[in-house]
Order: structure tokens, then sequence, then C-alpha cells
């Protein structure tokens, strides 16, 4: 049932947002990127606890919930030349980080459909 509501939510979130945004990758590229490019930053604006629920995390994330980001974003400078491909439940949060990374000088790049997203395409493999 769980894997059903993920598919649903892929194609409710591929419908309602229309064509891919700039700055932004759904899950199969993401997939594809991550495979291909070992020097890629992701980082999980999610909070803590998200990152030990049901939907788990990416190893090798750096986690800055969004509410601190601003605060923290100094913490991120030697990823400055890096592609930062920021993650969140749905692709919200990391919406608004990437907005906020991109006008502090990053590039930045936000995983549409968040790790909601991500696991149904994972599930589907």
């Amino acid at each position: 049932m769980r894997k059903f509501v993920y598919i649903i939510f892929l194609v409710f979130v591929t419908v309602a947002c229309g064509q891919q945004k700039e700055n932004a990758y759904n899950a199969e590229e993401f997939i594809k990127l991550k495979e291909q490019n070992k020097d890629l930053v992701l980082l999980d604006v999610r909070t803590p606890p998200e990152l030990s629920g049901n939907l788990g995390k990416i190893d090798g994330v750096i986690n800055i919930p969004l509410q601190e980001l601003n605060s923290r974003v100094g913490e991120l400078e030697e990823y400055k030349d890096k592609e930062i491909v920021l993650i969140c439940r749905s692709g919200r949060r990391s919406g608004i980080a990437t907005d906020i990374l991109l006008k502090k000088g990053f590039t930045a790049y936000n995983l549409e459909g968040g790790m909601i997203g991500y696991r149904a395409v994972e599930n589907k493999k």
C-alpha cells in the first residue's frame, strides 16, 4: 500500500508541477546524477528526527534544517564551487532552501518530490 501511495504522489507532483523548473532535478535525474557525480553535495533540510523516520536519509547527506539555514550557511562555504542538491520530505522546503542558496551565490538544485518521490522511484527498481 505504501508503494502505491508513493506512486500516486509522484504522479500528482509531476502533473501539478508541469515541466521541471530551473534549478531542479526529478528523482530519476537525481539518481543518475548521484551515480555519475561523486563530488555532488547533498543537503537535507529536514529536522534530525525526520532523517530517522520512515523515509530515512540518503547516505552522505549534510543535515541543516531549513529553519537554521540562514544562520548556518557559513558551514557550506567549502562547497561553494560544487553542485548542491537540496532534499526534504516533499520538495517544498528544499525549494525554499534552493532559493536561499542561489541568492547567496551557490550552485543549488532542488530534488522535486523530495524523499517521497525519491523513494517511489527507488522502490520501482
